[in-house]
């Protein structure tokens, strides 16, 4: 069995990549995307939103939740759901901390203008 060295790294490097993990699939995207738009949605509505079953959708719902990007209520046979700021804004933050490390050896380009030609 494989032993797990994630001790052996910062805190921060940690966090980033479990919220990095926990994006990297497309439905969880676009289900963030859903409850940032609409502030609150309801397990029903999403379901109606993606291509996927419900129990699918449920399973990226846990995943996202088990992170802190959003949390989750259970109201009788219904769930609701909402993104969690603080962990959003923790994102952020992280995301940017690892940009500016970038800073140093790949500065910022300017946007590409292409022109159309002659």
């Amino acid at each position: 069995m494989a032993v797990s060295k994630a001790h052996e790294f910062e805190k921060d490097e940690i966090k980033l990549a479990e919220l990095a993990k926990a994006l990297s699939h497309p439905a969880r995207i676009a289900i963030l995307k859903k409850l940032a738009k609409d502030n609150v949605c309801i397990c029903g509505d999403l379901v109606s939103d993606l291509p996927l079953a419900q129990s699918t959708v449920s399973q990226h719902l846990k995943e996202l939740k088990r992170v802190g990007l959003i949390h989750g209520e259970i109201e009788g046979p219904k769930s609701s759901y909402c993104i969690n700021p603080e962990t959003i804004s923790q994102l952020s933050g992280l995301i940017d901390k690892l940009f500016k490390v970038f800073d140093s050896c790949c500065p910022p380009t300017k946007p590409i203008t292409i022109k159309k030609g002659k």
